[in-house]
């Protein structure tokens, strides 16, 4: 399994098909085999993997891996300790309550780089910076939790996902840092990546996840349930054509073959 981390920077795609308008992942990786693992906006910053393992993905967003996603948010505001409470206990938002976050305010980082375009300045408006960990992967989840608790989000930079942390790697923007797997313990009990299967093999609802269903003989041996095709069948276990025992072969010689011309 290869690994490769990239700071994403601000206003970039996260795909490898180029665009027109924004810069994709492809102006920062020339490696055919990888694809993108926890995907960032195109206005948000930070930790994206890059792997050639195929369920790294569902892998790292599955709530139930308890895999912690750490955000750097900047807010418009100064965020309160009730805001923080209520990240803490979950935000209800228009797809469902959130899963509780872990949420403390914090100093602007000592790390951070300038943005290009950077954030807009209002010196009316005050800003705040909280650290927000997620174990869930909705679409703009962050922004959205912040933005329900009444301070809209103004920068986001992922900076971590498990013990991968961006800043101990010390990648800059754009910058890009193979790692070995073995070393952290996030990839030690990811699944075997499965091999492709025949669309024949559907999901269906109540159904089994697009894998054959398999049971038991009596004697122990395996046998997979369905109905086989006629074409996947032997000949032996062809159905064959009753008949009521006056069915006489066919004496008329085909069309058009062995007939003459008058």
């Amino acid at each position: 399994m290869k690994i490769v981390i990239l700071n994403k920077p601000y206003d970039v795609l996260s795909q490898f098909r180029k665009d027109e308008a924004h810069m994709t992942m492809s102006d920062f990786v020339d490696d055919p085999s990888l694809r993108l693992a926890g995907r960032l906006d195109m206005d948000s910053e930070g930790l994206v993997f890059l792997t050639d393992h195929g369920g790294l993905n569902q892998y790292i967003t599955n709530p139930a891996n308890k895999k912690f996603k750490t955000y750097v948010v900047q807010v418009e505001g100064d965020f309160t300790e009730e805001a923080l409470e209520q990240l803490r206990k979950g935000v209800e938002l228009k797809d469902g309550i959130t899963l509780p976050a872990k949420a403390n305010k914090i100093e602007q980082p000592e790390w951070l780089w300038d943005r290009d375009p950077p954030v807009r300045f209002r010196a009316s408006v005050p800003t705040s910076w909280v650290e927000i960990q997620i174990c869930e992967g909705r679409n703009r989840q962050v922004r959205r939790m912040t933005a329900a608790v009444g301070f809209p989000t103004l920068r986001l930079i992922r900076t971590r996902i498990g013990a991968i942390d961006l800043v101990q790697l010390q990648l800059q923007p754009g910058e890009t840092k193979e790692i070995e797997p073995l070393l952290y313990p996030d990839f030690q009990n990811i699944p075997a990546e499965e091999p492709y299967r025949s669309r024949s093999y559907v999901k269906k609802p109540g159904g089994t996840g697009g894998k054959p269903m398999v049971r038991k003989k009596k004697d122990g041996t395996v046998k997979k349930s369905g109905t086989k095709r006629i074409w996947q069948m032997d000949d032996s276990e062809k159905p064959k054509r009753r008949t009521n025992g006056t069915t006489r072969p066919n004496a008329k010689a085909p069309r058009g073959r062995g007939r003459g011309r008058g």
